[in-house]
């Protein structure tokens, strides 16, 4: 049982990288949970096949002002960032205490829930979503196969907001730029911070070997780990493009690299 967080540079391919690991991960046995946690990417649902998202999180927790009231009560009371509590009176929750409507379950039994988006303006900043994420990631229990791999929003921001304290594994996914190897490095380095030891790489959009081989060159000079190297691939492409369903075994050699390191 593992909680993932996929990070990474806005555009490095977190979205696609979170579903196809979930996709071979269920088709290996697994039974995957994946927590869209980006609030700007309204697309990850079409990639499991879903005409519509499910219903959000925080709908689920009574709607954006209860809790940024709740949020703001606790801070006038004394709570830091990182102690704010949402769902008190829930112990522990586990996949199948979900409510239907705010879960969506792929063909191949892919589980997706969304914890919030922004869709217009004015709707203020992320911060309650990111409450929202830990609060709901900190009461997750999961069975011995089952994971819930959580596609982050770009950047580093949530590492502000404590989401990854309670991540079990992170994963920064790393394109061929100058930037993205940057923020893998951020990544690595506040992973640290909250004492998170396992923290990986994995590389996407990879052109060539030769690329592959100066990127984990670069990553490994800093002490980061490359577990797999995900190729430029047409499929990808079209399916980014239309934002649709994939097959688990497009890259099933790279993303099994992953899953055999992960799980050995």
């Amino acid at each position: 049982m593992k909680k993932i967080a996929i990070c990474g540079k806005g555009g490095s391919g977190k979205s696609i990288t979170a579903r196809l690991l979930a996709n071979r991960m269920q088709s290996r046995g697994f039974r995957t949970l994946v927590v869209d946690a980006d609030e700007s990417n309204a697309s990850l649902h079409r990639m499991f096949g879903a005409t519509e998202p499910p219903k959000t999180l925080i709908d689920y927790l009574g709607g954006l002002q209860k809790i940024e009231e709740s949020i703001v009560a606790q801070m006038n009371a004394g709570a830091t960032e990182d102690t704010l509590e949402l769902m008190r009176d829930t112990l522990e929750l586990q996949i199948d205490d979900i409510p239907q409507d705010y879960i969506f379950t792929a063909e191949n039994g892919v589980k997706l829930c969304v914890v919030g988006k922004i869709m217009m303006a004015l709707d203020g900043c992320a911060c309650a979503m990111g409450t929202v994420c830990r609060s709901f990631l900190k009461k997750l229990r999961l069975a011995s196969d089952e994971v819930a791999i959580v596609d982050l929003e770009a950047g580093v921001e949530h590492f502000g907001r404590g989401i990854e304290t309670s991540m079990d594994t992170v994963i920064a996914v790393v394109e061929p730029s100058i930037d993205s190897l940057e923020v893998a490095e951020k990544i690595s380095e506040m992973s640290e911070q909250i004492q998170i030891a396992d923290v990986w790489a994995v590389l996407n959009k990879i052109p060539s070997p030769e690329t592959a081989t100066e990127l984990r060159k670069h990553l490994e000079s800093k002490d980061i780990t490359v577990l797999s190297a995900i190729p430029q691939h047409a499929a990808i492409f079209e399916s980014c493009l239309k934002g649709s369903a994939l097959d688990a075994d497009v890259v099933g050699q790279e993303i099994d690299e992953i899953i055999d390191f992960l799980y050995p």
